[in-house]
């Protein structure tokens, strides 16, 4: 009997990929960080190039001091009121009042009860009243002065970046003042922009109740001061 024997070309096992379900988990765990690092930044973008009109660096605090110019390094403490102007420092209050503390409470930010201190220059615990503004609920303009960081990094708990947000607000929106034991009611009227040399901002007019909110603008930078205006409401 004949045996014909055919030589079989030799294919070895095709291997399983090893590990693509940890590979997909990780790459979606990549992809989800990504975007909740950059989604925070264009929401931003937009929403304050839609409000200003400007196209913003959020990055731009290390590289520009208060008046725009540029620096190597920041090394000015904006934690301390008193340095919040280009060409002016603010002294030690003397308070006139037996009032050292209020609180507000911004809804539409989620800011509830926080603390302003009359008589400070520290805004890492606080925010500051300016020294000689108008009181709540009284006639005049109360200034009020608050930190505040790039928006993604916003957490209305820490007073460093408690005003981040700020700059979200619209006319309308409510701000509740807690003074001496009597709650009143705000309404924001206009938001703008000054610059750091700017000290009509705490200029008081005694036509109504002011109360005026003011941080660093854009958010994460310090080269302009945001102030958003309100106005007492049935009063």
């Amino acid at each position: 009997m004949a045996y014909i024997y055919y030589k079989k070309n030799y294919s070895p096992p095709k291997k399983k990929p090893k590990n693509k379900v940890l590979a997909t988990i990780v790459f979606s765990f990549g992809i989800l960080i990504f975007a909740s690092a950059v989604l925070p930044i264009i929401r931003f973008q937009l929403e304050y190039s839609i409000k200003f009109g400007q196209i913003v660096n959020p990055l731009s605090s290390a590289n520009y001091n208060r008046n725009g110019s540029i620096l190597g390094e920041i090394s000015t403490d904006y934690s301390q009121l008193n340095n919040w102007f280009t060409d002016s420092k603010i002294e030690t209050p003397t308070i006139s009042t037996q009032h050292t503390s209020y609180t507000i409470s911004i809804p539409k930010l989620k800011i509830d009860q926080a603390v302003v201190e009359i008589g400070s220059l520290d805004l890492k615990n606080s925010l500051i009243q300016y020294p000689q503004t108008a009181l709540p609920g009284q006639l005049g303009n109360s200034v009020v002065f608050g930190h505040s960081v790039l928006p993604q990094f916003f957490n209305p708990k820490s007073y460093l970046t408690i005003f981040s947000t700020l700059y979200r607000l619209k006319p309308g929106d409510e701000i509740f003042v807690n003074f001496d034991n009597i709650q009143y009611k705000y309404l924001v009227e206009e938001m703008f922009e000054v610059q750091p040399t700017d000290l009509s901002i705490l200029e008081q007019r005694f036509d109504n109740r002011y109360f005026s909110m003011v941080t660093c603008s854009p958010p994460g930078t310090y080269l302009r001061r945001l102030v958003v205006k309100t106005r007492i409401a049935d009063f």
